[in-house]
C-alpha cells in the first residue's frame, strides 16, 4: 500500500479527489506540513501533495526546508503532464505542490502516475 499524506488548504479536497478514483493501492490521509515531512523522513509515508492558492512557496515551504529541494517539486500553477510526473517520480521526488485551482485535475494524475509505480 502507498500511502500519500495532503496538506495545505485543499487537503480535504485532495484527499477525496483521488479516494473518489477508487484506487485500492493507495492510502491517502489529510495531514499537516510538518508531520508529512517527519513520516516521509522517517519511511512512514510514500508521498505528499500540498496545495496553496499560487502552487508554489506555502505548498512546500515546510517540506522543502527539512526534505530538501532534491525530493520536491512544485507545479506552481501549471498543469503537467502524464510523462512529465512520471519522470519527477522516477527522479525521486516525494513532495508536489500546486494550486488550488489545479486540484481536480493534477490530483488524478498524480494518484495514477503514483499508482502505476506499483
Amino acid at each position: 500500500m502507498t500511502k500519500i499524506l495532503t496538506g495545505g488548504v485543499g487537503k480535504v479536497e485532495v484527499t477525496q479527489a483521488i479516494g473518489g478514483l477508487g484506487i485500492d493501492s493507495l492510502d491517502v490521509i489529510p495531514s499537516s506540513d510538518m508531520d508529512a515531512a517527519v513520516k516521509l523522513r522517517a519511511g512512514q509515508a510514500d508521498y505528499y501533495l500540498g496545495t496553496c492558492h499560487t502552487g508554489a512557496g506555502a505548498s512546500l515551504g515546510v517540506l522543502v526546508g527539512l526534505l530538501g529541494s532534491a525530493s520536491c517539486h512544485t507545479f506552481g500553477r501549471s498543469v503537467p503532464t502524464e510523462d512529465a510526473i512520471a519522470a519527477l517520480l522516477a527522479d525521486g521526488k516525494k513532495a508536489f505542490g500546486f494550486s488550488m485551482d489545479q486540484i481536480d485535475v493534477i490530483a488524478p494524475l498524480m494518484a495514477r502516475a503514483i499508482a502505476a509505480r506499483g
